[in-house]
C-alpha cells in the first residue's frame, strides 16, 4: 500500500512525525509532501498568483512553498509516479471539529485527495495547553486503531473522513465513535486589537475559544466525553431541501 502524508502545520511539525510512525505500521511505501511552513487556517486555498517551489529533503520526502492543497496537487502530479492508495493529512496540532473544517488546511488537504479519487483521512489532536501529559499521547496510542478500519471501509466517491483525538492520556481515552459534524457559535467570536511599535492598529484572530453546544451524536460531544471522533464528510454542499422552494421563485 502506498501512503501519502501531508498536513498544514508544515514539514517540520511534531504531528507529522507522529503520523509517519503510525503510517509505518501499515506500509513501508510512505511518502511525505507537506507545506514548507505552517499553513494553519489556509482552508482549501490554491496558490494562483505566485510560483510554488518543491524542495526535496530526502527519499520520498518533499516540501512545498505553498498551501496544503498545493502540496497534495504537486504530490499527485509531479512527485509520485503512480497515485497513492490513501492520503493521511495531519496530525494537526489542535482540534478540527464542527465548523472548523471549513477553515482547516488539514481537512482541505484531504478534500483535495478526495477530489482526485484517493481515499483521504484528516487527523487532528485536540490540545489542552495545561495538560501534564504528552500532547500527542492519544494519537500515538489510538492512531492505528482509528485508521485501520478506514482503509477498507466502503466510502462513496467525493467523500473523506475527519478524525479527532481527545486531549487525554492514552489510557483515559474511552473509545472511538462514528459521529456527525457539530456546530460552533461563531457569532460570539472575538477579534483582538492591538498596536504595533509604530502605533498603528493590528488585529489578531483565533486567540479565544469559540463557544459551542454539545448536541447529541456530534464530534464535539464525542471529544468532550473522551472518545476519538470519526466523521465522514461529503463534498456535495447542496442543500437539496431548498431546491424546490427556490425553483418556484423562478417560475414564470
Amino acid at each position: 500500500m502506498r501512503i501519502l502524508l501531508t498536513n498544514d502545520d508544515g514539514i517540520f511539525a511534531p504531528g507529522l512525525e507522529v503520523l509517519e510512525a503510525i503510517a509505518a505500521e501499515f506500509s513501508d511505501d510512505v511518502w511525505v509532501c507537506a507545506p514548507h511552513e505552517e499553513q494553519s487556517g489556509a482552508g482549501h486555498s490554491l496558490s494562483l498568483n505566485a510560483p510554488v517551489r518543491l524542495h526535496k529533503h530526502g527519499p520520498k520526502r518533499f516540501s512545498v512553498t505553498g498551501t496544503p492543497t498545493d502540496s497534495v496537487t504537486l504530490a499527485l502530479r509531479k512527485v509520485l509516479d503512480s497515485p497513492p492508495d490513501v492520503i493521511l493529512s495531519g496530525v494537526n496540532r489542535g482540534a478540527n471539529l464542527g465548523d472548523d473544517i471549513t477553515y482547516s488546511g488539514t481537512v482541505s488537504a484531504a478534500i483535495e485527495g478526495a477530489l482526485a479519487g484517493v481515499r483521504s483521512i484528516a487527523l487532528s489532536q485536540v490540545y489542552d495547553r495545561n495538560a501534564d501529559h504528552e500532547q500527542f499521547a492519544a494519537t500515538r496510542e489510538w492512531g492505528v486503531r482509528a485508521i485501520g478500519p478506514l482503509l477498507k471501509a466502503p466510502l462513496p466517491s467525493r467523500t473523506l473522513v475527519n478524525v479527532n483525538f481527545p486531549p487525554l492520556p492514552a489510557s483515559k481515552v474511552a473509545g472511538i465513535r462514528a459521529v456527525r459534524q457539530g456546530f460552533h457559535d461563531y457569532s460570539r467570536g472575538s477579534v483582538v486589537e492591538g498596536k504595533d511599535p509604530r502605533g498603528l492598529p493590528y488585529y489578531w484572530f483565533g486567540l479565544h475559544a469559540i463557544e459551542h453546544t454539545l448536541d447529541h451524536g456530534t464530534d464535539l460531544e464525542a471529544i468532550d466525553e473522551g472518545f476519538v471522533s470519526v466523521t465522514p464528510l461529503q463534498l456535495d454542499l447542496t442543500h437539496y431541501a431548498s431546491i424546490g422552494a427556490l425553483a418556484e421563485r423562478y417560475e414564470t
